[in-house]
């Protein structure tokens, strides 16, 4: 695995874990518990975007590592 899979990787299982939270906040009547999951979402998105920022980085300085690209391109 290329270090652009493993950090897509890593961005879609935050994502996910993002989204899990946001839905345990909106099934459960329990305020108290609905905050806690909502302020826990929030720092997984601030994460994302952190990591996000960094995957751009690393692609725009490492073309090689963007995903897909060399099903796009196989002669490169």
């Amino acid at each position: 695995m290329t270090v652009g899979q493993d950090l897509h990787k890593a961005l879609n299982g935050l994502e996910t874990a993002r989204v899990t939270l946001e839905g345990f906040a909106q099934d459960t009547q329990d305020k108290m518990a609905q905050d806690m999951y909502n302020k826990h979402a929030q720092q997984v998105a601030n994460v994302v975007n952190e990591l996000r920022n960094r995957v751009n980085y690393v692609e725009s300085q490492e073309p090689q590592f963007k995903v897909g690209q060399n099903e796009q391109n196989p002669q490169q």
